[in-house]
């Protein structure tokens, strides 16, 4: 079939469907078309006769489980659409409400004092407090907006925001807010976070925690936090959410200094996960640190990433490096020591995955920068607006959920893949918790 005219058809199809044109608005970009594709001859096509074009224009995360979120700051809302949940699992919107509320902004004086309930509506896919398999659709409405605020924004670029790549990128953005760029934006994320919880809870009874351990100059010291002993409770028993009191208070003292000059500072998240099944990842290009890196990294303000041993494990030798193997009194092969982070060759192998997020300080600040128009003009711009003088106390709950979004991924991936023939009892066997026994499948 000429390309020529199945792009006019494309076209015509398109103002015909969605009514935004009539077909005469379109005569002269058709005529364009035919003319850039004269004499070309399309590669040859199977039967279907159809020509499709896939773009990746990044607002979907997983494989078999899929979250694709929406909305930007200032919008009339914000959430996401989570495909590939399994049916018949337990679900209310209580369940995503207490993780919203974890990331809401108004928390305490170190964070924005944008007043969001950020309470959320299920759409559809889940009835009768059940998941149905289908798509479930989570909105959160935006009630708390000050588009006025961003005034100065809309001519000037924010240093070290979206603000300019946005331009470069789409000649358009959204400048309330930052839009898509906005942390915001994981609100979505988050939802779909508590729903990959339920289902790592259920099956392997996975749990994930995150913490801050850092910021600014104030580290939590390596080992104050016991892995195995670590509880929820401890990381919210502080508004900074580190579970070491004494370093709270000094991560908290380290915010109030910057916030009061109109300034930022950035800091680490770490997150742990427990319990996680034996197996989980792919070799070479899905292993799984990768899949985990890049859910984090997509994280607004996001700078570095570790697992394990990370780059300290650059200044040991392979023979003070490697976890050594045992055979624990249960009969599970098991390590000594965990500098691996419970991944060895992108696969999961049943010890605790630990790895570290670095945050940047907050971009939009309200001391006099440098910066240039979108004209082009050097001036200087000092931002308005309600921002986090640190994001890394809200970024505990998104780094769980990116956790959890790519563990129940390669767990569904694990049970397609490996579990659809009768496995080894010996080499193949998941360690069950005491708390949870597996769920049938």
């Amino acid at each position: 079939m000429d390309s020529a005219i199945l792009a006019g058809n494309s076209l015509r199809g398109v103002s015909e469907h969605v009514g935004l044109l009539d077909g005469s608005a379109l005569r002269p970009a058709r005529a364009e078309i035919r003319r850039l594709l004269r004499g070309y001859r399309p590669p040859k096509m199977h039967s279907s006769n159809r020509l499709e074009v896939v773009a990746g224009v990044g607002n979907t995360f997983g494989t078999l489980f899929r979250v694709t979120t929406y909305g930007e700051s200032h919008g009339g809302g914000v959430g996401c659409i989570i495909d590939g949940v399994p049916p018949r699992l337990p679900l209310t919107e209580a369940d995503m409400q207490f993780e919203l509320d974890r990331r809401r902004p108004g928390q305490s004086r170190i964070t924005t004092p944008r007043k969001e309930t950020d309470t959320c509506t299920i759409l559809s896919g889940v009835s009768n407090g059940l998941t149905l398999g289908t798509p479930i659709a989570v909105n959160v409405p935006n009630t708390d907006q000050r588009g006025g605020d961003y005034s100065e924004m809309s001519v000037a670029y924010r240093p070290s925001h979206a603000d300019a790549t946005y331009d470069f990128k789409y000649g358009v953005r959204a400048v309330q807010g930052g839009g898509r760029s906005s942390a915001r934006e994981t609100i979505g994320r988050v939802a779909a976070g508590a729903v990959a919880k339920k289902v790592l809870q259920k099956i392997s009874g996975t749990e994930v925690l995150a913490f801050v351990s850092r910021v600014h100059g104030v580290e939590l010291p390596d080992g104050a936090v016991d892995f195995d002993k670590l509880t929820l409770e401890q990381v919210e028993s502080n508004i900074v959410r580190c579970p070491d009191p004494i370093v709270a208070e000094k991560m908290i003292e380290a915010i109030d200094k910057v916030r009061v000059k109109g300034d930022s500072v950035g800091g680490v998240v770490t997150c742990i996960a427990r319990n996680v099944p034996r197996g989980l990842g792919s070799p070479v290009f899905d292993k799984l640190e990768a899949e985990l890196a890049k859910a984090l990294m997509s994280l607004p303000a996001t700078k570095g990433f570790e697992v394990g041993s990370g780059f300290s494990g650059t200044l040991l030798t392979g023979s003070e490096h490697n976890d050594e193997f045992f055979v624990d009194e249960d009969g599970s092969v098991r390590t000594r020591t965990n500098r691996s982070g419970g991944i060895q060759g992108g696969i999961s192998n049943g010890e605790t995955i630990v790895l570290r997020v670095a945050f940047k300080p907050t971009s939009t600040i309200t001391k006099s920068q440098k910066t240039v128009t979108r004209d082009k003009q050097e001036t200087e711009l000092r931002a308005r607006g309600r921002h986090d003088p640190c994001v890394v106390p809200r970024a505990v709950p998104m780094v769980e959920a990116m956790v959890a979004l790519v563990l129940v991924d390669h767990l569904l991936q694990q049970y397609a893949q490996c579990q659809l023939f009768p496995v080894d009892p010996i080499l193949q066997a998941a360690p069950v918790t005491k708390e949870s026994e597996p769920t049938p499948v």
